[in-house]
């Protein structure tokens, strides 16, 4: 149901835009209604955790929040899961303090200056806690490489977005080109979901998407997938990771990151784990998101 709703939103948005040459947003999140809570500080007894709308496939927020619920048993407290769109949203959150850890993206991670959270934990998935965006086209079409997608439409997830967005402004600075001047249309659809079901409907000529969602969705759900081609894959970087505000007390952050180191030797943990297509949680490293700060500062340099 929700999906025919979304086309019909989307195909309308092309349909008024065609015209337009530059940047638009289609903010998806209107296809599922949701409660916005007001965010404020937590209880003593409470852990406010964000969850970003892109980190992961929407289908797996059951399963992180089964994941919460165990670590909130093991330390006696009540935990709250809070969405956001935006990365953006979620990192002033964490400023605040008005959210105690978050899911983020590694670009938010890696950009922000002086940052108001620090490294608690990092998945580790297909024995690597490194991953790649994915340069994605419907299967049907005859795009072979990003040269291809020159005055075609084109599917960003979130301005903040490592993988769907960094990356592919990346690829156009080093060929010399502009988004806005390379593509006829550019849109947000502030998910990685979202940016396949586009591909995928034809709905967009092409998008640059988290591979880790890619692949998730490629072994739990192919159907959205298999309509989908990859005629690019980027460099490796560093896998989102779960950060702490740095407001949350020490004792909470170290209780915190032993239970996410040991989840893997137990039962209940490694279920939950394997529903979410996680080896285990291993202790981060800063520099593994060098490579990301790197790019940006390629991407961002002025070009004469």
């Amino acid at each position: 149901m929700w999906t025919r709703y979304f086309l019909l939103v989307l195909l309308f948005f092309i349909a008024s835009c065609s015209d337009e040459a530059g940047r638009r947003t289609v903010d998806f999140s209107q296809t599922i209604p949701t409660d916005q809570p007001v965010a404020k500080t937590a209880e003593p007894d409470t852990l406010r955790v964000a969850v970003g709308a892109m980190v992961s496939p929407k289908e797996t927020l059951s399963y992180y929040q089964q994941l919460l619920e165990l670590i909130g048993g093991r330390l006696g407290k009540r935990v709250e899961l809070v969405q956001r769109k935006t990365y953006r949203e979620v990192n002033d959150l964490l400023g605040k303090g008005e959210i105690d850890l978050a899911f983020i993206c590694s670009g938010p991670y890696a950009a922000t200056m002086d940052n108001p959270f620090e490294l608690i934990a990092t998945p580790e998935i297909g024995g690597s806690h490194f991953y790649q965006a994915y340069l994605i086209v419907n299967e049907k079409g005859t795009f072979n490489n990003l040269e291809d997608l020159k005055g075609h439409t084109f599917a960003f997830t979130d301005p903040d977005s490592n993988t769907g967005c960094v990356v592919p402004l990346y690829w156009l600075a080093k060929m010399g080109e502009r988004p806005e001047t390379f593509f006829r249309q550019v849109i947000y659809t502030y998910s990685h979901d979202n940016s396949i079901i586009a591909v995928a409907k034809g709905m967009v000529d092409g998008a640059s998407v988290d591979g880790l969602v890619w692949d998730y969705f490629n072994k739990r759900n192919p159907a959205l997938t298999s309509s989908t081609r990859i005629i690019r894959k980027s460099d490796h970087y560093g896998i989102p990771p779960l950060v702490a505000s740095n407001r949350l007390p020490e004792d909470v952050k170290g209780r915190v990151r032993n239970l996410l180191f040991s989840l893997h030797n137990h039962d209940e943990g490694k279920k939950i784990l394997d529903q979410l297509m996680i080896d285990r949680f291993v202790e981060p490293q800063d520099n593994w998101y060098d490579s990301i700060r790197q790019m940006q500062k390629s991407r961002d340099a002025p070009r004469s």
